[in-house]
């Protein structure tokens, strides 16, 4: 009996030890893959504020709790089974996927940097997103949502690949973990993001002369500081996208792009201490500078082809012009607030 009750306490380690290690490699994966997907992290959260500007101050937490719920059901009910799905029967396309949203990014961003180079923005653009149509907040709510789904699509199928040799359960608790926590990461500095100057402008009715200076603070510099996240998501998408095309290209066999960046980076590679940061710089600035050229590439091919076809008109005049001034970044400032003297 004593002997029974030790073996079974024997299996019940055992057990333990196998659940302990299929934890660890869940949490490893799902950080190894957040990693990966930074960039379109970066840019989601960039895009996101867009949609609240101009809007009731409060209204903008349900607005976004809204498209937070939005955001997660994308990824979980939509692009995770489909994933998971042809990750089991037709996995040879998941890298035709990744580099077909790899060029997406690429678009997106030199489209950004076009635009930003011309110093050219349509009234449309520049208007908050509230204003932009009679729906008023249940549009905006959906737009934000569809514009997520194309940002969510490149999160998961980043992660996925990431993951591709894990067997399926965990491929699926690891992208399960990844929708949940880079949902709560983005929509919670979202958050923070667009109730800045609310937080400042407060802080400068307070009797202290420190929270006072602090506050003006927080609303003079939330300009610069959107300012910089658009910049950063801009310089990700790119990053991101040319480092997917990239190495896409040398999986499917085109070797020469890969080896011509692996040939820059490995001088900088020997160097004590710094060899491998600087190393990471080439490449990152190679990525770059590929997906630049070859978003700009895909504009010459796109722009002229919404000009021309039927829908891609009502697409540019419509739902694509709110996708658009999304991708544009968030306006310097929500509205217009005067802090205490």
């Amino acid at each position: 009996m004593s002997g029974g009750l030790v073996a079974l306490l024997d299996d019940v380690a055992a057990l333990a030890r196998i659940a302990a290690a299929s934890v660890d490699d869940v949490a490893a994966g799902a950080a190894k893959a957040g990693a990966k997907a930074a960039g379109v992290v970066i840019d989601d959260a960039a895009v996101t504020p867009q949609y609240v500007s101009g809007a009731d101050p409060s209204r903008e937490l349900p607005m976004i709790k809204k498209i937070f719920w939005g955001s997660l059901r994308n990824k979980l009910l939509i692009i995770l089974p489909a994933l998971l799905l042809v990750s089991a029967f037709v996995p040879g396309i998941i890298p035709f996927i990744l580099m077909l949203g790899g060029t997406y990014l690429c678009y997106e961003g030199a489209e950004k940097v076009w635009h930003k180079l011309r110093g050219h923005h349509s009234a449309e653009e520049d208007a908050p997103a509230v204003d932009r149509g009679p729906g008023a907040e249940a549009k905006v709510v959906k737009g934000a949502i569809t514009t997520d789904f194309i940002l969510s699509c490149e999160i998961m199928v980043i992660a996925m690949n990431e993951v591709a040799t894990e067997s399926l359960w965990v491929r699926a608790l690891i992208l399960v973990v990844v929708a949940f926590v880079i949902t709560i990461a983005v929509y919670g500095a979202v958050a923070l993001i667009v109730k800045m100057d609310d937080v400042g402008l407060h802080l400068t009715t307070k009797d202290s002369a420190g929270s006072q200076r602090f506050g003006e603070l927080l609303v003079k510099g939330m300009p610069a500081v959107l300012t910089a996240i658009t910049l950063v998501g801009t310089i990700a998408m790119l990053w991101v996208g040319g480092h997917i095309m990239l190495q896409g290209a040398h999986d499917l066999g085109w070797h020469a792009p890969y080896d011509l960046v692996h040939a820059l980076e490995t001088p900088f590679a020997g160097i004590p201490v710094v060899g491998g940061f600087l190393a990471w710089l080439v490449n990152t600035l190679c990525s770059a500078v590929l997906g630049i050229a070859w978003g700009l590439a895909v504009m010459a091919v796109v722009h002229p082809l919404m000009k021309v076809l039927p829908f891609g008109k009502e697409k540019g005049g419509h739902e694509q012009g709110d996708v658009r001034a999304a991708a544009a970044g968030p306006q310097p400032t929500k509205r217009n607030v005067d802090p205490a003297p």
